[in-house]
């Protein structure tokens, strides 16, 4: 009997990203991040001139966010043992948009926390990697959590028979991302683990999702 499969993203799921991202870039790259509506592509701009960064500039940032400060990332409050609270009744696996070379930096970097799960890389929309980890898991039932909803969107069109929770535990973001839930793509937005987790364990309990 194969038991039930939750696949949860990490940044700003589990591990807060935009704010330790924004302290580097304004304390030693020469680039202030300020958030205005949904829009990452105008937040980054060049402390000297005011200029917004181009999208090559704002990739190269990422990659060296990832390539040197991953340890700067502090767990989301309740995420970890919300994570650990799940596993006794259902396997747990991490669907993550790295490239595949940081997938064993991101387990390390998670196990260090206390959370030692199986870790995914991905890079575009989750529906096709969601459905080869469903593939291979045939779980009982299966919920995916991720704070995009351009996720959520995937998902729902690739593996539409998954439960999907829409969360954002970065307050600097969570008011100006999209909602999948409204948008009719997700179950639930659930913001704060302390509701999500009483959420996710009723689901879990249901016969079938």
């Amino acid at each position: 009997m194969s038991r039930p499969l939750i696949i949860s993203d990490c940044d700003e799921v589990i591990l807060h990203m935009v704010a330790p991202f924004k302290e580097w870039l304004e304390s030693s790259q020469g680039v202030d991040f300020e958030l205005e509506g949904n829009s990452f592509a105008t937040a980054l701009r060049w402390q000297d001139s005011g200029d917004v960064l181009d999208q090559k500039e704002i990739w190269r940032f990422l990659g060296g966010f990832f390539d040197t400060e991953m340890d700067s990332q502090m767990p989301i409050a309740g995420a970890v043992e919300g994570l650990n609270r799940l596993s006794e009744q259902a396997d747990v696996v991490i669907l993550t948009n790295l490239v595949d070379e940081r997938r064993d930096h991101r387990a390390q970097q998670l196990a260090t926390h206390g959370l030692n799960a199986r870790v995914f890389t991905n890079q575009g929309p989750k529906g096709p990697a969601l459905q080869s980890i469903l593939a291979e898991y045939s779980p009982s039932r299966a919920i995916f959590i991720d704070d995009l909803a351009q996720h959520h969107a995937s998902a729902s069109e690739v593996v539409p028979d998954t439960v999907r929770l829409h969360l954002c535990g970065e307050p600097m973001i969570a008011p100006h991302i999209d909602c999948a839930h409204k948008a009719g793509h997700a179950n639930a937005r659930i913001d704060e683990w302390s509701r999500a987790l009483p959420w996710l364990l009723e689901r879990l309990k249901e016969e079938t999702l």
